[in-house]
């Protein structure tokens, strides 16, 4: 099973890990990010290219099957304007074994942290804006993986 979504809805993670949990492996990973509200925070908008951020993310979950011997992926990553509160991202790994389902969960969230084609755009209380800039911790933790 591999399922790759870039969608401006709302996610079921009860249903996702149910799917997971159906392919009859022994260990499911999962990992739910959500928009956080600090600083004043009223909105975070992502922006993207749908065929490049499809293609992407999809190259990456093929990865992760080749590295880990993994039953099932399923990785959503929301775009559009989101509120505090609101899931932005769900990575789920189904495998045997919990290692391959641990390990390949977080490769799949840190390169969806460093590398996806996303782009965020902070809107606070009185109107400011900002881009987010990437952090360099992320990258660096992405680059771990290449080894």
């Amino acid at each position: 099973m591999k399922r790759v979504a870039i969608q401006a809805e709302d996610f079921d993670v009860g249903g996702e890990l149910a799917a997971l949990e159906a392919l009859g492996g022994g260990g499911v990973a999962s990992f739910t990010g959500v928009v956080r509200g600090d600083d004043g925070l009223v909105a975070l908008e992502l922006e993207q290219y749908p065929a490049m951020t499809q293609a992407q993310v999809g190259r990456i979950v093929d990865e992760a099957m080749g590295r880990w011997p993994l039953l099932g992926v399923s990785v959503i990553h929301r775009f559009g304007r989101l509120e505090p509160g609101a899931r932005i991202v769900f990575v789920g790994t189904a495998s045997r074994h919990r290692t391959a389902a641990l390990e390949s969960c977080a490769f799949l969230i840190d390169w969806m942290k460093s590398d996806a084609p996303f782009w965020k755009k902070e809107h606070f209380a009185g109107g400011a804006t900002q881009w987010v800039a990437a952090r360099d911790e992320d990258a660096v933790k992405a680059q771990g993986w290449d080894s």
